[in-house]
């Protein structure tokens, strides 16, 4: 199962590693040699960006959006293969789990929380960015979360990715203990390794993930043929340090920073920004 979903966030390029010598600038202004995207499994980044707009405009209308994206959904699963495949076993770790309802997050989470609620017959609490909730039984009328009596009630939250669970701490368990129900569990496709495991299982979140970003992730990844050698060597030495990482790309291309600056742009606002908070200084 893992080499599988290895493969396919590698086909639709939802990790994507940077030829040698060429890392991607991230919004922090630090450098590094991939990106993740875990909204590309839909199947493509322009499926997954249609999806995206799609979740923003229905989010207009809260009685009628499960069903809105819920029918984008299914539609994907009978035309990609990948989605489809993908969503089985999320099903599939999903009917282990004891729990009352599944909860997802806007707006990555509804990628993957809504088709499994959907596959499995359970009902789904969409969670909005400013905090309010939409509850989806199956046959049912959608109800706001705090009238759909979630008291005592048992939650599965499921993610596309996650990091350092700031989402969690700030928005999603505070939501759904706000209508007096727990989120029990957790299941999310991709896990950064950044420490959000253990915030979670601190505050009594079990998760359970299909893939973790770690030194054998890159390392299976290359034994498939899917990245090359020079890509791997890339991608361990930022797992094991990454600060040590751009410090060497830096040391070793001495005027990349004056190159970006000189292309303007993003370009240009992540090698200041990188400037400004000290990040090339070796």
């Amino acid at each position: 199962m893992e080499n599988k979903v290895i493969s396919w966030l590698f086909e639709t390029d939802a990790v994507r590693v940077c030829p040698q010598d060429q890392p991607f600038w991230y919004t922090s202004g630090k450098l590094g040699p991939f990106y993740i995207n875990t909204q590309f499994l839909f199947g493509s980044e322009q499926a997954a960006n249609e999806l995206l707009a799609l979740i923003e405009k229905a989010a207009g209308d809260h009685d009628t959006f499960a069903a809105v994206v819920g029918e984008a959904v299914d539609f994907q699963q009978e035309n990609s293969p990948i989605f489809k495949g993908l969503i089985d076993i999320l099903c599939e770790k999903a009917k282990a789990m004891d729990v009352d309802f599944i909860s997802g997050g806007e707006r990555r989470d509804f990628f993957f929380s809504l088709p499994v609620a959907r596959r499995l017959g359970l009902p789904h609490l969409s969670i909005f960015k400013d905090l309010s909730t939409v509850y989806n039984a199956p046959g049912e009328k959608s109800v706001k979360g705090e009238e759909a009596g979630l008291a005592g009630k048992k939650s599965l939250h499921i993610a596309d990715l996650v990091t350092e669970a700031s989402s969690y701490v700030r928005a999603w368990i505070p939501a759904v203990e706000a209508l007096g129900a727990k989120i029990a569990c957790s299941l999310a496709v991709v896990d950064r390794d950044q420490g959000g495991r253990q915030i979670l299982e601190n505050a009594g979140i079990p998760l359970t993930t299909l893939i973790r970003i770690d030194t054998a992730f890159f390392e299976a990844a290359a034994k498939m043929g899917v990245l090359t050698a020079a890509q791997e060597e890339m991608c361990l030495h930022f797992m094991q340090d990454p600060g040590a990482f751009m410090h060497a790309f830096l040391a070793a291309h001495p005027g990349f920073l004056a190159e970006q600056i000189a292309m303007g742009g993003k370009n240009r606002q992540r090698a200041e920004l990188c400037i400004e908070k000290g990040f090339d200084k070796i």
